[in-house]
């Protein structure tokens, strides 16, 4: 069996690394966290570079995901199922609910953003189709954790989870004992986990076999989304609507 070309598997180490980051990285932090010489990182993001796969800022000096990957990625996104499934229904729930909806599947245990609806009052907002969100302080996370018994199972034992904000879950006691009410009431909800102003709400999507195959979710100023510490009782009616219906189209009994 031939063995792997070694310039290959490295970009695509340093390409994984920055689509995974929420913010743009140096050649220095590439090259420590994949031990590899500076010199053979700036070689590898040059090419990269030249063919539109990454970006470099003049002014920091880092580096972060170009557009001609990010259209890559949008053409496998547009013949994912779910997402074409869902494209009516999440422009529904924007619509009902006034704030944005995001569609979430699990990828190497992340929140991968499938399809965005704006929200719908024109203001400025940026299309995080593609970004990678954190399974244990997005709403859609915890339902995709309650419905994935051994990614929760991989989180618990961890002394600890990635903080975001100080009301980010970081015990994995407290975010297992969270998912176990998640799955009794068909729901949940991050207030201030990710975001310090933001909350979400959000509800799994069932295919016809009853797996869990990904999450739908509403998000906003948490002035907006909540009544006190919680979701308001009509948004959650709304998004489990929108998911229930999704849910359905794909072939899962009505419940």
């Amino acid at each position: 069996m031939p063995r792997p070309i070694q310039s290959i598997e490295r970009a695509a180490a340093i390409l994984l690394l920055l689509s995974g980051r929420a913010r743009r990285l140096s050649i220095a932090e590439l090259a420590g966290e994949l031990g590899l010489p500076k010199g053979t990182v700036y070689g590898i993001l040059r090419t990269l570079r030249s063919v539109g796969f990454v970006e470099h800022d003049p002014e920091s000096g880092r580096y972060q995901v170009g557009p001609a990957l990010l259209h890559m990625g949008s053409s496998y996104l547009d013949g994912n199922e779910l997402r074409a499934r869902a494209l009516t229904w999440s422009d529904w729930l924007a619509a009902h609910t006034n704030e944005s909806v995001r569609l979430g599947i699990v990828r190497e245990g992340h929140v991968l953003v499938v399809h965005h609806v704006f929200r719908p009052d024109n203001s400025p907002q940026a299309l995080e189709v593609g970004a990678l969100l954190p399974v244990h302080a997005t709403a859609m996370g915890k339902v995709l954790l309650a419905h994935h018994r051994y990614l929760a199972a991989a989180l618990s034992t961890q002394k600890t989870l990635a903080r975001f904000t100080r009301c980010t879950i970081t015990d994995p006691r407290r975010l297992i004992a969270e998912l176990e009410k998640v799955r009794e009431y068909g729901w949940a909800s991050a207030v201030g986990e990710f975001f310090d102003r933001e909350a979400s709400c959000a509800a799994p999507i069932f295919d016809r076999r009853g797996i869990a195959v990904g999450a739908i979710a509403i998000s906003g100023p948490i002035e907006r989304i909540c009544q006190g510490s919680q979701p308001r009782p009509e948004l959650v009616a709304l998004v489990r609507k929108g998911a229930r219906t999704i849910s359905n189209d794909l072939g899962a009994l009505p419940w």
